[in-house]
């Protein structure tokens, strides 16, 4: 299948760097977000980590809701929220709120892994039953009737039933997702009726594996009659190929560092990552390496060139990137130029309408 032009989003973890505060980190993303705006890109996502040093996106829905001040176009959401730390009808209440705050605009990625170790995991989890994984389809289905107008009802055992809303008078919903690494959350996807994103710039693994489950399984939904989804990648373009691996450099060492249990710590610049380049053995090289083959960085128009193949070869017509462009020591940390820089130069290449 060929896709002429692949709509693209973008996928953001709030990256911190060496000498930036989270204030900067945040400050730089949302900054980031409105330049994806004023470009035309489709929606843009946060996702959900913890007590990570180089990653400040803890709160998808807080925020969504800055950068939803800060936009006009573009979707906002969680990409995503890790479900079983958090109750289902709070997560519905937040996504709710979102949804009144930007009508039209909200997308609820919907995640089952934790999104940390296993100490945080436990501190999020302190909520009862709420924080059961094997409930995570039972969850799901939970949050798409609060956020319905309709609401949801509760039971009780003794008889009778309680009516539950997420908000007093929803005239719109936000749109809910469902994101995976493996053929779980596709076929959980496939069975509720619901959009599916698999996370392939996490994995890399299983790609072709999950669509085909999730395709071949899809139950339709008054909602989506069809089976609808895009794929995930990491991405960094740049003036020249030389500049654009450069800049690959303080992720991939990053990647060695959790693969290897090494320390985490903020992300190295540039010029940090080049003067370390012997800190690994031969297994964090070759972790490294197995990052790389998965990444797009180039560019501009190689990298706008090997995306369109990506959706080809996938059959979507739309690509979420998440821009991981690492920084130079002389870049503001109040901004994230080389995440800017592989923005504009995607839409420029893939001709999105600004």
């Amino acid at each position: 299948m060929s896709i002429a032009t692949p709509a693209l989003s973008v996928l953001d973890l709030v990256p911190v760097r060496a000498g930036q505060t989270s204030a900067q980190a945040v400050a730089a993303s949302l900054s980031l977000a409105s330049r994806a705006d004023e470009l035309g890109y489709r929606r843009y996502w946060f996702a959900e980590h913890h007590n990570m040093p180089a990653v400040a996106s803890t709160t998808p829905p807080v925020l969504a809701d800055a950068a939803a001040a800060r936009t006009s176009r573009i979707r906002l959401g969680s990409g995503g929220v890790m479900l079983p730390n958090h109750s289902p009808l709070v997560v519905a209440e937040q996504f709710a709120a979102l949804e009144a705050i930007a009508p039209g605009r909200i997308d609820l990625g919907i995640g089952r892994a934790p999104g940390s170790d296993p100490v945080i995991t436990q501190l999020l989890r302190q909520s009862g039953t709420t924080s059961d994984v094997e409930r995570f389809p039972d969850h799901v289905r939970d949050i798409l009737s609060l956020v319905s107008a309709e609401g949801a009802s509760v039971r009780f055992t003794s008889g009778g039933t309680y009516d539950v809303h997420a908000t007093p008078a929803a005239t719109t919903v936000p749109e809910v997702w469902l994101l995976g690494s493996s053929d779980y959350s596709a076929q959980l996807a496939a069975a509720v009726g619901l959009p599916y994103v698999f996370a392939n710039h996490f994995s890399g693994q299983g790609l072709e594996r999950a669509l085909e489950v999730y395709r071949s399984g899809y139950q339709p939904s008054e909602a989506h009659p069809e089976p609808r989804t895009f794929v995930t990648a990491n991405v960094i373009a740049a003036p020249t190929a030389d500049e654009a691996e450069a800049r690959a450099l303080p992720n991939l060492r990053m990647t060695a560092r959790l693969r290897t249990n090494r320390p985490l710590i903020p992300l190295e610049t540039v010029e940090q990552a080049v003067a370390g380049a012997a800190d690994f053995d031969g297994l964090g090289e070759s972790f490294m390496a197995s990052a790389r083959a998965n990444w797009f960085v180039g560019t501009g128009d190689s990298v706008a060139a090997e995306l369109r193949d990506f959706a080809g070869r996938h059959g979507v017509d739309e690509v979420m990137i998440s821009p991981i462009a690492g920084s130079y020591e002389a870049e503001s940390t109040d901004a994230a130029a080389g995440r800017v820089q592989t923005l504009e130069l995607l839409a420029a290449e893939l001709g999105l309408a600004a």
